[in-house]
């Protein structure tokens, strides 16, 4: 599993034997760090059982360890922007 920014994760002991209590995670983004195959660096936020970021980490797991609890919300479609009208100035009066 490749997670992205947003991404709520359970990381257990199947992820790394770090985690011997399994911790509740919200990804902000993959690390582009060198590692061994099906190793990733992510950076995040560590949550509590409400939810709430408690302290950010950046954690080396095992991609087929992670399980995902919350998929990141669909990104937004950008709006057309219209091209911009022309600025009309009006010349300037010496006295």
């Amino acid at each position: 599993m490749l997670p992205r920014s947003g991404d709520v994760l359970h990381v257990t002991r199947a992820a790394s034997v770090q985690f011997l209590q399994p911790i509740m995670f919200r990804v902000i983004r993959v690390l582009d760090w060198p590692t061994f195959d099906g190793w990733l660096w992510l950076e995040g936020y560590e949550l509590n059982t409400a939810g709430d970021a408690v302290k950010r980490r950046s954690i080396f797991v095992l991609g087929d360890g992670l399980r995902q609890l919350q998929a990141a919300p669909v990104p937004r479609q950008h709006t057309i922007r219209t091209p911009r009208r022309p600025v009309v100035r009006t010349p300037l009066r010496v006295s």
